[in-house]
């Protein structure tokens, strides 16, 4: 921002800036929109920031997002709990979600393999899945992450420790683009890509 620029402003600019997706002009340009809501508004912003922030945390079972000590799709009675379907972020329960399709159950990693970002197996959800497979009747574990070269690396980790426990683990058909992200899937292409799915 220019140095004419109040000092708070450049901060909540920056702050902005933190944000995955938003470049340097975007949040500028947010940053002055808050400027231009009214007070009650604004407080009304970062509240809702803060109750997220302290109200939300992991499903004891599945890690995803949640306000509960368990999340309504495990707590569900409809859900098939032989199924799980291992995903990289909440984003992508919500995806899946979308299609009204499936109707087991989720795992959330909170992230993928990457030993150049120092990203590994004990930074993510993967001792929390072998928990829930070691107590749950569990017969299929579909690995839905995305098709980079972290997700495959990731899915071929996990399907290598579930074999020998003689779970039966499926990768996801692509129709979802090489390097494509499941959050950004229409609904039809997910649902053909889970139907699709084959074993690992």
């Amino acid at each position: 921002m220019a140095e004419s620029s109040a000092l708070p402003l450049v901060i909540l600019a920056e702050q902005f800036a933190k944000l995955p997706g938003i470049g340097m002009k975007t949040a500028q340009r947010l940053a002055y929109h808050v400027m231009s809501m009214s007070r009650e508004d604004a407080k009304q912003f970062a509240d809702a920031i803060i109750s997220a922030k302290d109200n939300v945390g992991c499903c004891k079972v599945c890690q995803n997002l949640t306000e509960f000590e368990v999340c309504p799709i495990c707590s569900s009675e409809r859900r098939d709990r032989t199924q799980i379907c291992v995903v990289e972020s909440p984003k992508d329960v919500t995806a899946f979600e979308r299609t009204n399709e499936y109707e087991g159950t989720y795992h959330v990693l909170h992230g993928l393999l990457s030993p150049v970002d120092g990203i590994n197996a004990d930074d993510l959800k993967i001792k929390e899945l072998l928990r829930r497979i070691g107590t749950d009747e569990v017969r299929e574990v579909i690995m839905a992450t995305n098709p980079t070269v972290e997700g495959e690396a990731t899915a071929m980790y996990i399907a290598r420790l579930l074999k020998p426990m003689g779970i039966k683990v499926t990768r996801l058909a692509f129709g979802i683009p090489v390097g494509g992200h499941l959050e950004y899937a229409d609904e039809v292409t997910l649902f053909k890509a889970l139907e699709n799915r084959s074993e690992m």
